[in-house]
């Protein structure tokens, strides 16, 4: 592998967001949606080479469950590029575990939107964190503000990193949201990092200023070292309204100081999603 410094200056951009699929694929039992469309691998890469996006990372959609498969197949193709989130059972072993680690896996997603939350102090739950802090992985958590702190810190407490999906999905970028609040100040853990990521799921306008007013408060909290930014590509269920371009476009009105959305494009994912 290349020195740090190499391997950061040969990247320009990292989507920390994305997903692929097709249609026919085995679907999760339990879902909220199914796409009647297609994100494939060639697709998505032309869109990165045609916004200068070096590098990106793949998170399994929740309606496809724990088959993988076809996301592993992705990091095959492009083993230097890209980076995988799976979604797991939590009675998984280590040896399959070791095996995901080598195809570039680098997190566990729990979306838990519209769903219960586990007993995250069980013992298969904690057994699970435990190997993925052995592995260096983190946790991505994606679920409504209101019960952030309920689902994040017990993941925190488990000595894990925290990874929170799409702003947190605040009702408001203020104190009038106490799981906004609860993210805030979870910034002091050193152990939380959050996407800046389909503000659309969020608010009417994603470039409007409660978007930027949340990214500005999770700017002052955070830093730009625990921040990064995620296309949210094919952006499921909002496909008509957003494309690639106006995702991209987003971070320079949220975030308008150069050298912070560097850090929050390059060298603060390339860290987390060990492209160094």
């Amino acid at each position: 592998m290349p020195e740090a410094g190499a391997a950061i200056a040969a990247i320009t951009v990292i989507d920390s967001h994305a997903h692929v699929f097709r249609r026919g694929l085995p679907l999760a039992p339990v879902r909220r949606h199914a796409p009647d469309y297609d994100a494939l691998l060639p697709d998505y890469l032309a869109l990165l080479d045609a916004h200068a996006v070096s590098h990106a990372v793949l998170v399994q959609p929740s309606f496809l469950g724990t088959d993988n498969s076809f996301l592993l197949d992705a990091l095959r193709a492009c083993p230097e590029r890209l980076r995988g989130v799976v979604i797991i059972e939590p009675s998984i072993g280590v040896d399959e575990l070791t095996a995901l680690d080598r195809q570039g896996v680098c997190g566990v997603r729990l979306n838990l939107v519209g769903l219960p939350i586990p007993d995250f102090a069980g013992a298969e739950w904690q057994r699970l964190f435990a190997r993925v802090r052995a592995l260096d992985w983190h946790v991505e958590l994606h679920r409504e503000s209101r019960d952030l702190a309920h689902a994040g810190q017990p993941i925190l407490d488990a000595g894990c990193k925290l990874v929170v999906d799409h702003f947190g999905r605040p009702g408001a970028a203020d104190a009038g949201d106490p799981g906004f609040g609860w993210l805030l100040q979870s910034a002091a853990s050193r152990r939380v990092w959050v996407k800046l990521a389909a503000a659309y799921r969020s608010w009417p306008d994603p470039r409007g200023s409660e978007a930027r007013k949340a990214a500005q408060a999770l700017l002052q909290a955070f830093g730009a070292e625990r921040l990064v930014w995620g296309s949210d590509w094919p952006h499921t269920q909002h496909q008509d309204i957003v494309d690639y371009a106006s995702t991209h476009a987003a971070l320079a009105d949220w975030v308008p100081d150069a050298a912070a959305r560097r850090r929050i494009l390059v060298d603060t994912p390339a860290r987390l999603f060990r492209f160094v």
